[in-house]
Formats: C-alpha cells, structure tokens, sequence
C-alpha cells in the first residue's frame, strides 16, 4: 500500500509498505477514507519529538471502513469508524477510570522504557507518534491495523459524511477536554491562546460549556477570523500587550480560566521565547513555553489553567512561584477520547458542533510531502488539511472550491 512516511527533520515522503496484517484477535484492519494532518504532526516534522525512526508511517486521526476482523473485535466488516488517536485496552486501571489515554497495556514493554526514564511512568500508546507511544503504525496509508477493536473505535451512522466526524479522533475531543478542564462556571471569562484546530474546538467547546466571555489569542488573521466567526472575541498578540489586554477586558482581575492551545512550539518575539528557540537550536533546551509563561502570569488568582497543547521536554523559566501564590489549578494530559466520543458524536447529529468550519484543503495521500511544507510554513491559509486517499495527485482542493461546486 502507499504511505506516508517519516524520514527526518522536515522529510516526508509517500512509499510503497506492506499492507498491515491481523496480529492479535482483537485487531481490525480498516481501509482509510479520511485521514488529517494533525497541529501536532508538525512537532514530528520539526523533529522535537524522540523516537522517531526513518520509515515510520504518520497519521493519528484516521477513520475508514472495516475490511477485516479479528475473532475476538466486535466490529463487522463494512462499517465506517473513526479511530481514537490514543490507543487503549479497556481494562487496566487507567481505563476502568476513563483515563483511557492512560492506558497502561498499550505500550509495549520494549518501547515503555524511555518514557519511563523520562516521565517517571510509561505513555499510553498512540497511532503514528514515535516509538515512546509503541511505534504504532499511523493512518496516512491506505490501511491501517486497529489494536484493541473492541474499545476504541467509534461506529459511524449512516447519513454523516466523513468530514464531518473524522475530527471525534483527536482535535475534537482535545477542545472539548481543554474546555471540560476549565470547570466553567457561569459567568466566566476563558481566554485561549493558539487558535489551531485543537484552539477553535476549545473556543467552541467552552461555549457549549457555558462560558459568558471566550478571548482568543493568536497572530494569524485567518485563524483570528474564525474565532471571531465562533463568538470569540480575539487579541493578536502583535498589535497589543495581551497580560494589559485581557486585564484591561476583565476589569483588572484577568481570565477565571486560561487554556494552552500552544504547545512546545511557541510563536512570537518575545525575549524569553528568542532565548527558548536559542536554546533548541543548541540542543541545550527542548520546549519553548512562552504561551503557557503567559497563561499562568495573565490567569486571576485562584483561576484553572488547561494545557491541551503538547510538551514533551523540560521547560526553562517556568513561573512556579506564580503558579503557587496565586493558587491556580492546573488540569492537562492527552485525551481520553474514549471517554467523549460517542457523546460528542451525538452532539454532531444534533447540529450542536459544528465540526467542518476549519477545513482548508483536501488532498491525496500522494500530496502530503507538500501539505506538510504548507502547513508548516503556511499556517494563515492552511487552517486543516484532510487527505483522502481515493483523491488523485494534484486535485487539491481549497474550502472556496468546494464551496464553489456545491453552490
């Protein structure tokens, strides 16, 4: 089959591999219909993340049809499914607590041990996210071999269109999980730094949940603009102070709840973000946390902080003292999409999330190598791009175009 594949810092290619196999009863093998190219792929391009290796297939939010089951999945053949990003048994301790991203049997022991070093306890494991989650093969392919069937996989009905639903696999439940961490109240102010996908669902979600005010922070006008677009009212952190802004916009107290859409690759010119970048090009540092320095500083006293945005290193400089005096909660961790996404999917047919707003580009998997550049470089006009691998090379299509056709 053909495949997306890794092959070092800002390397990726389309391969012919072998077609994936039922290795364990409750396997299924699906054939890809929908697979996206995720804000967090761009840590893997930029090389940040350890464990890769040449060759490893990318992709962590897929959905497809089922071709092939193990005796003991629960799926049948012919279903559509979308494929939680994480990976879990459903049975460990973790998972009989819903922190199924927790999963403590999905990471096999001869790739547990550097994130044990490194954490103090072994990741979950997850598709196509370096051999530190198990070395899952990911789903920009063709194919794409499920473990633990039986758990994960949620059962599309039919009437809702892949685009739909294709984000309950990881950007959706992400936001969602942002925003349930805030514990909002009403009345509340959620401020959201990084307007990404994962950023926007957060936007979205918070409201759903119940907040009064949503501040989105960013630098890239398209992004801002469709923020604006859910309700948000936006700050672009070049034009304006943002700590003085959003005192300013909450009467001197600041955000009851903040949320860290960021992650470890923080934008801007700020000087501590000019010395973490320094710093990563030295190898003397790994993360650059301006955006989460910001969100402890700018939350109100006793205020929650949520960090959906991903790190995976050590962060220099980090405001513990602030942290601590001003009493703040802090709530992160992957997501146990598990735990959200059938209610999430109900949510969806009930035209209660919209889900399809963010989509920029539509492409083949034989494209990817050049979605990648774009997304990496191109992040004002590329907002989310989804590969299908039925489309041919170089029939790409912008969120215009197809708005074009159906009008």
């Amino acid at each position: 089959m053909r495949a997306v594949t890794w092959h070092g810092r800002h390397d990726v290619r389309v391969d012919s591999v072998p077609d994936p196999e039922i290795v364990n009863p409750r396997d299924c093998i699906i054939k890809i219909t929908s697979t996206a190219i995720c804000g967090s792929d761009l840590h893997l391009y930029d090389g940040y993340i350890p464990g890769m290796r040449a060759g490893d297939i990318l992709g962590h939010e897929n959905m497809g049809e089922v071709v092939e089951v193990g005796a003991k999945s629960t799926l049948k053949k012919g279903q559509r499914v979308v494929i939680p990003f994480t990976i879990s048994c459903g049975s460990c301790f973790f998972c009989s607590k819903q922190q199924f991203s927790a999963c403590d049997n999905s990471n096999p022991a001869e790739t547990a041990d550097p994130s044990e070093i490194a954490y103090g306890h072994s990741m979950g494991g997850a598709f196509g996210y370096a051999h530190l989650t198990g070395g899952y093969a990911g789903g920009q392919a063709e194919y794409l071999r499920v473990p633990y069937s039986d758990v994960g996989p949620i059962v599309i009905p039919d009437g809702l269109e892949d685009d739909k639903v294709l984000f309950l696999s990881d950007i959706l439940p992400t936001g969602w999980q942002a925003a349930v961490n805030c514990d909002i109240e009403p009345g509340d102010t959620v401020a959201v730094w990084g307007c990404g996908p994962v950023g926007l669902f957060a936007i979205q979600s918070a409201f759903v949940l119940g907040a009064h005010r949503v501040i989105a922070i960013d630098h890239f006008p398209r992004r801002l603009q469709l923020a604006k677009s859910m309700g948000a009212e936006i700050l672009n952190y070049e034009e304006v102070d943002v700590r003085d802004a959003l005192n300013e916009m909450t009467g001197g107290i600041g955000p009851d709840a903040c949320i860290d859409a960021v992650g470890m690759e923080s934008h801007g010119m700020s000087v501590d973000n000019i010395a973490d970048t320094i710093k990563a090009h030295t190898y003397l540092g790994t993360d650059r946390p301006h955006a989460l320095r910001q969100v402890i500083l700018a939350c109100r006293k006793g205020g929650r902080v949520s960090i959906p945005g991903v790190y995976g290193g050590m962060a220099d400089k980090f405001p513990i003292g602030a942290l601590m005096e001003k009493g703040l909660t802090v709530k992160s961790g992957q997501t146990h999409v598990q735990k959200f996404g059938r209610k999430l999917l109900e949510m969806i047919g009930e035209g209660k999330l919209d889900t399809t707003f963010l989509i920029s580009h539509r492409s083949s998997l034989e494209d990817a190598p050049d979605m990648y550049r774009h997304w990496h470089d191109e992040q004002n006009d590329y907002t989310k791009i989804v590969l299908k691998p039925d489309m041919a090379k170089g029939d790409i299509k912008t969120t215009k175009e197809l708005a074009d056709v159906d009008a």
